[in-house]
């Protein structure tokens, strides 16, 4: 969540922002259901397993699309998105 927060902001401060429109769209959605995800699963939601693997499914996405892109922000984002990837995945 605060890695997509970051790269959020870093990408809304870029010459070209919208050649990163659809960056500043996964690090928005990724760090919103990651959220979701912690707090479903601190309140021991019935729900928790669905929202882990929604939130796998985007924070991989979104490390696909942060991929793409050589800023070191993106990088580091995708780096950790899969890592939540790979986190959410086990956990539900």
């Amino acid at each position: 969540m605060e890695a997509c927060n970051t790269c959020y902001d870093a990408c809304l401060k870029s010459e070209d922002v919208k050649m990163m429109a659809s960056c500043i769209r996964f690090d928005r959605e990724c760090a919103d259901i990651c959220a979701l995800a912690a707090k479903a699963m601190q309140s021991n939601s019935p729900f928790a397993e669905q929202i882990c693997q929604l939130c796998a499914d985007i924070c991989e996405a979104c490390g696909d699309e942060c991929k793409k892109h050589n800023h070191e922000h993106c990088q580091m984002c995708a780096e950790s998105c899969f890592r939540c990837t790979e986190a959410c995945r086990k956990a539900s």
